[in-house]
């Protein structure tokens, strides 16, 4: 079981995490990025399965709140820098596809 300190540590954690992966992706980082989204998931597990049973007080809440807000932020910023490669990564695929249909029904 998680304490309430715990719980806004493993939030701050998040937070800090979500930053990094923000520094990642502007840096096209790409591996990076993945290895601090696994971190996170991990976090978010914890969380998971033990922060139902943690009752924070008002203060707690609201930094909880806030830190909440700050990831979803970045998230947003993240995906913003994201997309274009992702974008470009699936045009690359369907180029690719498309060579290879073209190579059998050609037989090259």
């Amino acid at each position: 079981m998680m304490t309430h300190q715990q719980v806004l540590a493993t939030y701050e954690a998040m937070q800090a995490l979500t930053a990094r992966m923000l520094v990642a992706a502007g840096n096209a980082e790409w591996d990076e990025l993945e290895t601090l989204e696994q971190q996170i998931a991990r976090h978010a597990q914890r969380l998971k399965d033990n922060e139902e049973k943690v009752v924070l007080e008002s203060a707690g809440r609201l930094r909880k709140v806030e830190l909440i807000k700050q990831m979803l932020e970045d998230d947003r910023k993240i995906r913003d820098l994201a997309m274009p490669w992702m974008a470009q990564l699936s045009k690359l695929i369907n180029s690719t596809g498309t060579e290879r249909r073209l190579a059998n029904a050609y037989s090259v």
